[in-house]
């Protein structure tokens, strides 16, 4: 994994495990990560995440897993790279399959998903999409 972009290393970390149907997979703690784990949680696209460790933390985010052992996030893409940050309107914030996806936003007020990010008239940059 690199160090320059942690959040596009969760975001592969995610996609590699459903993709060979592992249970859990374990990253390197942040406050960032938590709440994106936090989000995809609440939105029912993970069953659970945990931070553990002492001075060395690591979070583990539980994959969930749908009928037929088909996970449940079929795609997710990070939006906003470190050579190119993509920003948005609170407006301007793109529906993910007319809104059967989710936006993960960061905005002034935290991290948000493009729903609350348009529902409280925030903009921000565009982290990650799930669908």
């Amino acid at each position: 994994m690199s160090a320059s972009d942690p959040i596009a290393d969760m975001v592969t970390a995610i996609r590699n495990a459903q993709m060979v149907g592992l249970e859990m997979v374990e990253l390197p703690h942040s406050n960032f990560k938590t709440e994106m784990a936090r989000i995809l949680k609440r939105e029912g696209y993970v069953t659970d995440y945990v931070v553990e460790g002492g001075v060395k933390k690591s979070l583990r985010v539980y994959l969930k897993y749908g009928e037929g052992h088909a996970p449940v996030i079929r795609g997710i893409k990070r939006e906003s790279k470190s050579g190119l940050r993509r920003y948005a309107a609170a407006q301007e914030i793109p529906w993910i399959l007319g809104g059967m996806g989710v936006t993960i936003v960061s905005t002034s007020a935290g991290l948000m998903t493009g729903k609350e990010s348009r529902a409280r008239n925030l903009g921000g940059e565009i982290v990650c999409s799930v669908w």
